[in-house]
């Protein structure tokens, strides 16, 4: 059975590293579920965070990493220098694909480099409104898998995370349904077996406007595995809830 597994992406919040520290020790004191937890602060506050909550069971996760291990790369990050503070990396968050331009070529490149650097990657894919649609979403999560393993070994993807994340619903408050998730779900896990991946073995998580009341359906809906969470996750009360549904 696939461990379950919620994760906070605070994206730019909070506002200081003080905040940060503080919310991530309100996080570590939640009850305890048999969903493994994380969270994935902003990259200047991902030192103090992970001293913050060192030994306590919560995963540290960076929200991105660059596609090179170094360089003339202003304002960037490698996967390297984030081994020693953080578990693992979002990779392809579509703000990320949105903002810096980041096509599936590029997003491949930095899956690879997160594997390579020992990082558990969660790498993020979703169709656009347009597409959802034109009822092409389930070939559009299928190519994207296809794509952004393209760079790995075939079959060696280390300790993958997917997270289907649904771009129309993200920040919106119009979640999918948990019908439409399962659908996605196994639409990547077909694609993953055509990499030759172990598909059963890598868990899938729903991101797009998860909070403590949608997130039952997710909870519920076969081949979701776990959450990706937005703006709730800064709230340590309805981030214990939704860690609470998938237990």
């Amino acid at each position: 059975m696939r461990a379950r597994l919620v994760v906070g992406n605070w994206k730019m919040n909070p506002p200081t590293i003080e905040d940060a520290v503080e919310l991530a020790r309100a996080v570590a004191a939640l009850p305890r579920s048999s969903a493994k937890l994380g969270i994935a602060p902003p990259a200047v506050a991902l030192a103090a965070v992970a001293d913050a909550v060192r030994g306590r069971d919560l995963a540290v996760f960076a929200q991105d990493v660059h596609w090179e291990e170094k360089g003339a790369f202003t304002g960037q990050i490698s996967a390297t220098m984030v081994r020693g503070l953080a578990e693992g990396a979002i990779v392809g968050h579509s703000e990320v694909r949105r903002d810096q331009g980041d096509d599936d070529a590029r997003v491949a490149r930095k899956l690879a480099r997160a594997v390579a650097a020992g990082l558990r990657p969660i790498l993020c894919v979703g169709e656009s409104e347009a597409e959802f649609v034109a009822g092409e979403s389930t070939n559009v999560v299928a190519r994207q898998i296809s794509a952004d393993l393209a760079a790995l070994v075939r079959g060696s993807v280390g300790r993958l995370v997917v997270a289907y994340e649904p771009i129309w619903a993200i920040g919106t408050g119009r979640p999918a349904t948990g019908a439409h998730a399962t659908a996605a779900a196994r639409a990547i896990r077909t694609a993953l077996r055509g990499m030759d991946v172990d598909a059963d073995a890598v868990p899938v998580l729903y991101g797009g406007s998860v909070s403590a009341k949608s997130v039952v359906e997710f909870a519920r809906a076969d081949g979701i595995d776990g959450a990706l969470v937005g703006g709730a996750s800064l709230d340590p009360d309805e981030f214990g809830a939704i860690v609470r549904a998938f237990t």
